[in-house]
């Protein structure tokens, strides 16, 4: 009687009924989430915190893998507007000097404390000194003009993994790039032995992925590169007058010779040429290029290298961040 009588415990959900609704619950939350994110990104303005951006971040990470490339790339617009957002700071003439100043100072005594610091904004002071938080970087003032960046790998860390395989391989390698620049102003900052590893891997990226979205962009690279490896900047030149071997960097023969040893590239083509090139006399460089005598060292190395743009109405900006952005 006591055994009949006593209270039966209530019947408990079996577990794969508790462990499918958690997966309900958490897919709804995680909708929830990614829905959210393209209007917390827009909300993002120069008043917000870097904690603000590592959340969205964070956010990227778990809702990025769940959309196609379309919409991936929707949202990596809106990170760009978002950080630039996030890094624009109104400033009055003294204190646009006032930051000039003290950046160029600390790039030159990092370890002094400047006494003007009170002088600046309250959002150079805050950016200042959060300063490798959420991907921000003050550039080098050493090398071209003061300004607050997104480091070139933020898309490489936060983007990339989880795009198809052409447009990761992309932004991955040009973001490591990017890291150590190509060039500031009218001078080159890599040797000919970076600059040709990098056209090598442009070159290759365009005959391995010709579908990808990012193919242009790769092209436009290629041909950069192999502009910086034959003629240089106007302050870095590879050589003043072609005439003659000894008239070219000693770095970028031996870097040339070894190039022009490879097997089915362009560029290893080009670059026999160009030490062919080297040893003509006057008349058989008019000959070669169409019989003008009115080119240029440079020109008739062009024509006779076949080293042309093939964009030449191309207007963006490879050289500072992992994609290619639209030139300010």
């Amino acid at each position: 009687m006591l055994t009949a009588c006593q209270q039966q415990p209530e019947p408990q959900p079996a577990k794969a009924q508790l462990d499918s609704a958690q997966t309900q619950h958490d897919a709804v939350d995680l909708t929830l989430l990614c829905q959210k994110l393209e209007k917390n990104m827009m909300e993002i303005n120069a008043q917000r915190t870097t904690f603000a951006l590592e959340q969205i971040n964070q956010d990227l990470k778990v809702c990025l893998p769940l959309q196609n490339l379309a919409k991936q790339k929707q949202l990596l617009q809106h990170a760009n507007t978002m950080y630039k957002n996030f890094l624009h700071v109104k400033r009055t003439s003294a204190q646009q000097l006032a930051f000039e100043q003290y950046a160029f100072d600390m790039a030159q005594h990092p370890t002094i404390h400047q006494s003007h610091f009170e002088q600046l904004t309250l959002r150079d002071q805050y950016l200042l000194k959060h300063q490798g938080q959420a991907y921000i970087e003050l550039v080098d003032p050493t090398t071209t003009a003061i300004h607050y960046q997104r480091s070139s790998e933020y898309l490489g860390k936060i983007f990339a993994p989880y795009m198809p395989e052409a447009e990761r391989v992309f932004i991955e390698n040009l973001a490591l790039q990017n890291a150590e620049k190509a060039y500031a102003g009218q001078n080159l900052l890599i040797e000919p032995f970076e600059i040709s590893r990098r056209a090598l891997f442009w070159e290759d990226y365009v005959h391995q992925y010709p579908q990808s979205s990012y193919r242009q962009d790769a092209q436009y690279l290629l041909y950069q590169y192999k502009v910086f490896l034959f003629k240089g900047l106007k302050n870095t030149p590879v050589s003043g007058h072609y005439s003659d071997p000894i008239d070219v960097q000693v770095s970028t023969i031996e870097e040339l010779k070894k190039i022009a040893q490879l097997q089915n590239s362009t560029l290893a083509t080009q670059a026999k040429k160009f030490l062919e090139f080297l040893d003509f006399s006057p008349e058989q460089r008019i000959q070669l290029t169409g019989g003008l005598d009115t080119l240029s060292p440079w020109q008739q190395l062009e024509i006779y290298l076949n080293l042309r743009n093939p964009l030449p109405n191309y207007k963006k900006d490879c050289f500072s961040d992992g994609i290619c952005l639209p030139s300010k």
